[in-house]
């Protein structure tokens, strides 16, 4: 006896629309005539709508589903289409890779974006507006440390690196203060209720503990 198996069958062109859509489909290209075609692929397309609702609220819905017929049957089909026949190369056209940057960035806790405006922060020539400029970058480096260091940071530090960073260009004037930044902790009302929670598992296990050994004093 010999069985039916999906891995022995024909690939399905667009899974969704299933494999008796795709029959018929290939049953259509068989028809003698057009009219015949036209009228059988009608009714394809009204089931294909009704096995896919959520196409409804796609735009021009009508035009997808007649490019998906086109598709299930390999462009081989041969009927009167109210759009244009889709193209075959266009279908299987590939997109053009993605550029990754390759470059390496020296303080990762800082990231790429710093070093970009570091460097656009060196073309600024009016005095005021870059040192304005200047102490932004070193805020926002001081949040970024913070967030990745989860601890704090002394100002020198940051205004340390971001010399560097700088190849000594950029520097903040003296006793200038960056923004207060910590790392995040839990609300007191949070820390009290685990501090409640934790008396209260305490003092079960004490309890525990106490009823235990009576039990033990009483057996013997």
């Amino acid at each position: 006896m010999n069985f039916d198996y999906n891995s022995t069958r024909e690939k399905l062109i667009l899974a969704e629309y299933g494999r008796n859509v795709q029959n018929m489909v290939a049953y259509i290209c068989t028809l003698p005539t057009k009219e015949e075609r036209n009228r059988h692929a009608q009714v394809v397309i009204d089931l294909m709508g009704f096995l896919n609702p959520h196409l409804r609220d796609v735009a021009d819905f009508k035009h997808k589903l007649w490019d998906h017929l086109y598709i299930i049957s390999g462009f081989k089909i041969d009927v009167d289409s109210p759009y244009p026949k889709p193209s075959e190369e266009n279908i299987h056209i590939k997109p053009e890779p993605l550029k990754y940057p390759q470059n390496r960035i020296r303080y990762k806790h800082y990231g790429k974006t710093v070093e970009y405006m570091i460097e656009k922060a060196k073309q600024i020539e009016d005095p005021d507006r870059k040192q304005n400029m200047v102490q932004a970058i070193a805020n926002f480096m001081k949040i970024s440390y913070v967030t990745w260091n989860k601890d704090t940071v002394a100002d020198e530090t940051i205004i340390s690196d971001l010399k560097e960073m700088s190849n000594g260009e950029l520097v903040l004037q003296d006793n200038v203060n960056l923004n207060k930044v910590e790392f995040r902790v839990p609300p007191p009302g949070n820390r009290q209720r685990n501090s409640n929670q934790n008396q209260s598992s305490n003092k079960g296990k004490q309890n525990n503990n106490r009823n235990q050994g009576k039990r033990k004093q009483q057996r013997y």
